[in-house]
């Protein structure tokens, strides 16, 4: 699933929306898991989400994995 980023805090993760339009925080441990240093409003992530949580964030192209086409 698509995403862009809202915001981020160092101390409590990130709010990402959905292109449906669905606002979703993520932990901090998972912005840690995703490698991402920063993350800045407007910035396209892809998401994966299981019971409205966010479970993984990454940027295509950059992960295990991931090739940048």
């Amino acid at each position: 699933m698509q995403a862009t980023v809202f915001s981020q805090s160092p101390d409590t993760g990130a709010v990402v929306v959905t292109d449906e339009g669905l606002s979703h925080e993520v932990t901090v441990d998972v912005v840690a898991a995703s490698g991402l240093r920063f993350l800045r409003p407007g910035q396209r992530v892809s998401i994966t989400e299981a019971d409205g949580v966010i479970t993984r964030l990454w940027i295509v192209g950059i992960g295990d994995d991931e090739t940048i086409a």
